[in-house]
């Protein structure tokens, strides 16, 4: 008789824990229902686009680079700059009218309202001529 009386104790503990722990589980469903509620669906963050080239033209507030496409063709492309747009040259900030005609970049952009943004722009260094003087034979 005490050993049914354990039992029974015994299975009654087990089903009491196992109600308390499917009662705690289904509460937290609403909370992940409420964080995606709370972020509006146009506040995604836009995607970033890569351009690599030339500056033809810099002015304070757009900069047109022509380089390649990623199908190879060649491109022209005319990027807004705001006042979150970094630009960057041998290290150091820059604004986009210090900008020259030829300086070689790597523009990170994205779409806004069918314009491009440019996020950051990096002016990359420009590549070293071949020293001919070592190249040519002594006479």
């Amino acid at each position: 008789m005490k050993k049914l009386i354990a039992l029974l104790i015994g299975v009654a503990f087990v089903g009491a824990l196992s109600g308390s722990v499917l009662a705690q589980s289904s509460t937290t469903a609403p909370k992940d229902e409420k964080k995606t509620m709370d972020k509006p669906a146009g506040d995604k963050k836009p995607a970033a686009h890569n351009a690599n080239g030339t500056v033809k033209t810099a002015a304070a507030d757009n900069i047109v680079v022509a380089g390649k496409a990623k199908g190879g063709k060649d491109a022209e492309w005319t990027f807004s700059v705001d006042p979150k747009t970094k630009i960057r040259k041998n290290g150091k900030d820059i604004t986009a009218a210090d900008l020259a005609a030829g300086d070689n970049v790597h523009v990170r952009y994205h779409e806004d309202a069918g314009k491009n943004v440019a996020d950051a722009v990096m002016v990359r260094a420009a590549k070293k001529p071949a020293e001919t003087s070592k190249a040519e034979p002594k006479k």
